[in-house]
């Protein structure tokens, strides 16, 4: 039994590292005012519902680790309860390494990022591999046009916001859009003010 949430990151190992580097006393504190959470906040329920992708983690029973990248439409990660988490799985290249790690070794990750914000989100859970029809056909967007093949449902051990240092600010091609509606406004102003002027002249 853990005595604290972030036990499950801080293994003996890293506390072991973290005491040689001169880390451990300020995570201490941290572990004894409260730490991580693992419960999903209102705050981690509106960051999961802007974001459209993912980083999945999970591992084989060797321990070996596999990284996939899970995208949709902003929110297509669903939160079910204050605890679970949940996706429709999209038909993809067919390797299924995630779905074999899941079939062995239950332990995931999800990393989700906001580069255009700088901010990073890490939760630690449980996953499972459904394929009921009526829970994929739940999970998925009914105007995305990805075929949904299965769902996978994730339940919260744990989760941190990590520090903004080291991220490249990064936008996605709407938030571009956005930034350029009141450039081009401005430079349809400054042509109107041009075209007016040669006409006086």
């Amino acid at each position: 039994m853990s005595d604290y949430i972030s036990d499950i990151a801080f293994t003996p190992a890293v506390k072991r590292i973290q005491e040689g580097k001169g880390s451990r006393t300020g995570y201490a504190r941290m572990e004894e005012k409260g730490g991580w959470q693992d419960t999903i906040s209102d705050d981690l329920v509106q960051f999961i519902a802007e974001r459209d992708s993912f980083y999945l983690g999970t591992a084989n029973a060797d321990g070996q680790p596999y990284i996939q990248h899970r995208g949709g439409k902003p929110g297509f990660l669903k939160v079910v309860d204050d605890k679970t988490l949940a996706f429709a799985d999209f038909k993809g290249n067919r390797q299924y390494i995630s779905s074999g790690n899941l079939s062995e070794n239950n332990k995931a990750y999800i990393f989700l990022m906001d580069y255009a914000n700088r901010q990073r989100i890490k939760i630690w859970g449980i996953a499972r591999v459904e394929d009921d029809p009526e829970q994929m056909n739940q999970l998925a967007d009914t105007d995305y046009s990805g075929v949904p093949e299965q769902a996978i449902f994730f339940d919260v051990s744990a989760w941190d916001v990590n520090c903004p240092q080291h991220i490249t600010p990064r936008f996605t091609e709407q938030q571009v859009l956005e930034i350029m509606v009141p450039l081009k406004q401005r430079i349809e102003d400054l042509e109107a003010q041009i075209n007016t002027t040669q006409r006086e002249i």
